[in-house]
């Protein structure tokens, strides 16, 4: 064997290792590479094995379902609220919306790609990307759980996220969600579905804008911290028939309130 030889099977063995450990690191990153090579998150649920105790061993990106120190939903004890008239102003900037509807296995979710709802927190202005639901709610004020719960989920350009929580009891029938709650996805959907029905969110949220504030997380794996939470005291309303359509399909997708673990709820 000559020595241009050996160097060439050298160098051979060389690019294996490098691109071997290339495929592995991108592996590790969610999303990176091919389907093939990509990790998938864990399948999780609302009950059994794969429920909301379960959670953080499911899988490692999960880990904050257990180990987080600000975890949401909370139990809101009015009581215990911390009264700050220096508190950001919180203001809803919404426009009558076309909405699509899909069912992502866990919930019925509507996206909005319009890019011209927001809310402004403190100055800053969070982005509505998709409403979604949750039965029983996930937030409680006194210990008191409600029918169901609407999440606003917003984004700002730094990618931090604001939720917006409206609580819904049982009834007069919602208008603004007649068509939404007459069609909604029985399935999990591959594709969108498209709503006729323009939704003016403004007419939608209740009057009394009155609000509870605190620091808290996504109620889903892998459960991230640093969202900021806005809960509006006072409910809305769906009828009991567009709830029990909701129950047909979901019957519990709500998790457990979490421990505050001395963080403050605030209010003005």
């Amino acid at each position: 064997m000559n020595r241009n030889t050996v160097i060439r099977g050298m160098m051979a063995v060389a690019l294996t290792l490098q691109l071997a450990a290339c495929a592995a690191q991108n592996s590790a990153i969610p999303g990176a590479g091919t389907g093939a090579t990509a990790t998938k998150p864990a399948h999780w649920s609302y009950s059994g094995e794969t429920g909301p105790a379960k959670w953080s061993a499911l899988d490692k990106q999960y880990a904050a379902c257990a180990n987080g120190t600000e975890q949401s939903p909370i139990d809101i004890e009015l009581s215990q609220l911390k009264v700050d008239k220096e508190l950001g102003k919180f203001e809803t900037n919404y426009k009558p919306t076309a909405f699509t509807l899909m069912n992502n296995g866990h919930t019925i979710q509507a996206n909005d790609a319009s890019g011209s709802n927001t809310i402004t927190i403190e100055g800053k202005d969070y982005t509505l990307v998709q409403l979604h639901f949750h039965k029983p709610s996930e937030n409680q004020i006194n210990g008191k759980t409600f029918d169901m719960e609407m999440h606003l989920v917003h984004k700002n350009s730094e990618g931090k996220l604001a939720v917006l929580g409206v609580l819904i009891k049982s009834g007069s029938e919602n208008k603004q969600l007649a068509e939404m709650f007459s069609k909604l996805p029985k399935e999990e959907t591959k594709e969108d579905l498209k709503l006729n029905q323009v939704i003016d969110l403004n007419a939608l949220l209740p009057q009394d804008k009155k609000a509870f504030r605190y620091k808290g997380s996504l109620t889903t794996p892998p459960c991230s911290e640093g969202v900021d939470w806005t809960v509006l005291e006072e409910p809305i309303e769906l009828s009991e028939k567009q709830i029990q359509a909701f129950g047909a399909i979901f019957s519990d997708n709500h998790r457990p309130v979490q421990p505050l673990n001395g963080r403050t709820v605030a209010t003005q």
